[in-house]
């Protein structure tokens, strides 16, 4: 039987054959664990750590001693892998500024005061992370954190700090604008510019369009479950919608005039040249729009566009979410843009309006003037005058001569 030290209450140290072990309890749970050490003293300052922790209502515990980021990192990337998540992209990037701060990092050393000197490294890089990248990095850890607790590899996670971001752009397209950035774009990018223009549709889910999702003859384009960000299937009608239907057959004209060439089955709507799918155009957008004349634009300001376009229509708020895929009626008004002529055409019609306030108000103000009172003794006199018989024309009383 191993020799025991300890108070009661307080937990205990325990020789278990030549290595010394520490018992104690944490929230009702008896806990063991071994010190790995032949030294009564190694195991009895393990038994204060763990005291201590306990005290402050942070045990760490015997597996998060042992819990590195690289550990965090696999839970986050399974998790995204089992689940199908469709955000993988940015957690790749996200993983890539984490592990070259935290590395090898064990994880009860991710303090917050960690994540701030993290945040303001970030911040202070050349070029300057954005406050909603390091958010969304920030994001992923603490995903890595909960994942870490649920497997009971830790127990809790730090205080993550709060980043305030103000990302609601202002950036859309007048028709004109559209126009010219098409006219500059290559041949291949042009098609896609208008679809976004007139769908609102995200860049993601238009390059990602395949022949098999468009009805030409029943007039719709369809989106299946899974293939957009809300995961929620969408369609979008093409009957009374010309200049749409217009472009999808024009586009279905310049695949099969490809599918000539090549002699292969173009699956996509909209690619680059031979057929090959669209990966990214960012350069080719920037020097679009530095020919049209309206620089810095992002292909995202064709969806703020479209919601405007809709708004500006009547189009009722359910009918227009579904046809651009937004989830909840929040980021819908964050994207209902009112343009400058916008608001020009709703003085315009205030101002009369306004003008025809102003002038009942004006009428209502003019009130006759009445002039002064008589004086009292007139009043008398005028009274008693009237209340005596008149006389015949030319007769004076006799007391008056």
């Amino acid at each position: 039987m191993g020799q025991a030290q300890g108070r009661r209450g307080l937990g205990r140290i325990y020789l278990r054959g030549r290595v010394w072990w520490v018992q104690y309890s944490f929230r009702g749970r008896r806990i063991r664990e071994s010190s790995e050490s032949q030294r009564s003293a190694d195991a009895a300052r393990l038994l204060r750590r763990r005291l201590g922790e306990i005290g402050r209502g942070r045990l760490v515990g015997p597996q998060a001693d042992r819990v590195t980021f690289e550990d965090l990192e696999a839970l986050i990337k399974n998790d995204y892998a089992i689940n199908g998540r469709r955000s993988a992209e940015r957690l790749r990037s996200s993983l890539i500024h984490l592990r070259a701060f935290f590395g090898r990092t064990l994880a009860i050393d991710i303090t917050g005061d960690r994540l701030n000197a993290y945040v303001r490294q970030r911040l202070e890089e050349k070029p300057r992370a954005q406050p909603s990248t390091i958010r969304n990095e920030l994001a992923a850890l603490r995903r890595a954190f909960t994942l870490a607790i649920q497997a009971g590899r830790l127990v809790d996670r730090p205080a993550f700090p709060t980043l305030s971001v103000q990302n609601a752009r202002q950036g859309f397209f007048e028709e004109q604008a559209v126009r010219a950035v098409v006219a500059a774009a290559p041949d291949w990018l042009a098609p896609v510019i208008e679809f976004g223009y007139l769908t609102g549709w995200r860049k993601r889910e238009v390059l990602g369009l395949t022949w098999a999702r468009v009805d030409l003859d029943a007039g719709w384009v369809r989106l299946e479950p899974g293939t957009t960000k809300s995961g929620e299937g969408r369609a979008f009608p093409l009957r009374g919608f010309p200049e749409l239907e217009t472009l999808l057959r024009g586009q279905r004209e310049r695949t099969e005039a490809v599918q000539r060439q090549t002699g292969k089955i173009v699956p996509w709507v909209f690619h680059h040249r031979g057929g090959l799918p669209i990966v990214d155009f960012r350069d080719s957008w920037d020097t679009a729009c530095e020919a049209a004349g309206v620089p810095g634009r992002l292909f995202h300001d064709l969806r703020r566009t479209a919601v405007r376009n809709l708004e500006r229509a009547g189009v009722s708020r359910s009918a227009a979410m579904k046809l651009t895929g937004h989830k909840t009626e929040s980021v819908y008004r964050r994207y209902a843009i009112v343009a400058e002529a916008d608001l020009l055409d709703a003085v315009a019609k205030v101002a009369p309006h306004q003008a025809r306030l102003a002038a009942g108000a004006a009428a209502r103000a003019v009130v006759p003037f009445p002039g002064p009172p008589p004086r009292v003794g007139a009043q008398k006199r005028h009274k008693s005058a009237r209340s005596k018989p008149r006389g015949e024309a030319g007769n004076v009383p006799p007391d008056a001569v």
